[in-house]
């Protein structure tokens, strides 16, 4: 079976993910769907054949070692892919993550325009937050070419694996791959403070090795932004304070309180006037409030805080829906299916 016919497939149907699995044919996403593709159903030798035309030695040497393996796979004429190889019922499966090679203007993201002004910040901690495949990356490479278009500034980003690549213009950057420029991201960023960096992008804040070193290089006065796979502001604060043993939170909530700058939570619905996505984001600014409820462990009054301060541009992610919703871009099965409050929603959309 061709990968490269496999893939130009997928391309030409737009399509956000591939799935090779031994014992099924080639599948692929479309708009959120799960589509079989006109390919052979793969043998188990057929999928080890695809996996080692994209895998580099040292990729295959660890995968047989943990049965896992992350990579980026590219193919002139066709793009750039984020690979996972991994073994399910003793054979092996693979999904990739196409990766646009353009990167969009944030004006062209269907994005609230207080995001933008986050990219004038000097300092702090900026998160992007999701669900896989939410958009968080594209947000990010938005942001990042914004600064790099208007700015004489130092940016190194730390991914897994690189996605958008980012050519310097009025910035230098750097952009380091975990496994081939560094081991991990808590590596890269006890590091990154000697090489003069102005902003810093962490792919992930996954570990409580890797979030302290983002807050500290945030509190040193550098700008860092970074993703957390959490769905609203108050989950992502909370999920932060929860990766410290329980005698350092009262002392993380006054770090964070001081550091973090924003939480952006993006959530993608399929378009119903038009073919593709549209987000629908949460966004909370670190008003004075906000820091005196992450230092006094209240964040749970956090959504109050964000629905009583619309005009500076925060808005709950029922009422990013509803936008939506009365805009003519989602059905309303959707937006009642992904909102936080689904029966409030409900009535709204109803009155």
């Amino acid at each position: 079976m061709d990968l490269d016919k496999i893939l130009k497939a997928a391309m030409d149907a737009d399509s956000s993910d591939i799935h090779l699995i031994a014992g099924h044919p080639p599948m692929m996403r479309v708009h959120t769907h799960m589509t079989p593709m006109d390919f052979p159903t793969i043998t188990p030798d057929g999928a080890m054949r695809m996996l080692k035309q994209m895998a580099s030695e040292d990729q295959m040497k660890l995968f047989e070692k943990i049965k896992d393996a992350d990579f980026s796979y590219e193919v002139p004429g066709l793009g750039r892919y984020r690979v996972n190889a991994h073994l399910q019922r003793a054979s092996v499966g693979i999904a990739l993550r196409a990766i646009k090679t353009d990167i969009p203007p944030l004006g062209a993201l269907n994005l609230p325009e207080v995001i933008s002004r986050l990219t004038y910040l000097p300092r702090g901690l900026v998160l992007v937050t999701g669900d896989t495949g939410s958009g968080k990356s594209t947000t990010l490479a938005a942001m990042i070419d914004a600064m790099n278009q208007r700015y004489r500034k130092h940016i190194i980003t730390m991914e897994d694996p690189v996605e958008y690549t980012l050519e310097s213009d009025k910035s230098v950057i750097e952009q380091r791959e975990l496994g081939q420029d560094t081991p991990s991201f808590a590596s890269g960023l006890r590091h990154v403070l000697r090489q003069d960096p102005d902003i810093i992008l962490v792919g992930e804040m996954r570990d409580l090795e890797t979030t302290a070193a983002a807050i500290t290089a945030a509190e040193t006065g550098h700008l860092v932004l970074s993703t957390l796979h959490t769905v609203n502001a108050s989950h992502t604060v909370e999920r932060i304070i929860d990766m410290y043993p329980a005698d350092q939170q009262n002392q993380i909530r006054s770090m964070l309180a001081n550091t973090l700058q924003a939480v952006i939570s993006q959530t993608l619905f399929k378009r119903i006037d038009q073919k593709g996505m549209v987000p629908a984001v949460e966004v909370m600014l670190c008003t004075p409030a906000v820091r005196n409820l992450i230092r006094e462990n209240r964040a749970f009054e956090i959504p109050n805080v964000i629905e009583t301060n619309r005009q500076l541009g925060m808005n709950s992610l029922d009422n990013a829906i509803a936008e939506l919703y009365f805009n003519g871009m989602i059905s309303k099965e959707d937006a009642i299916a992904q909102a936080a409050y689904p029966e409030k929603l409900e009535r709204a959309l109803a009155a």
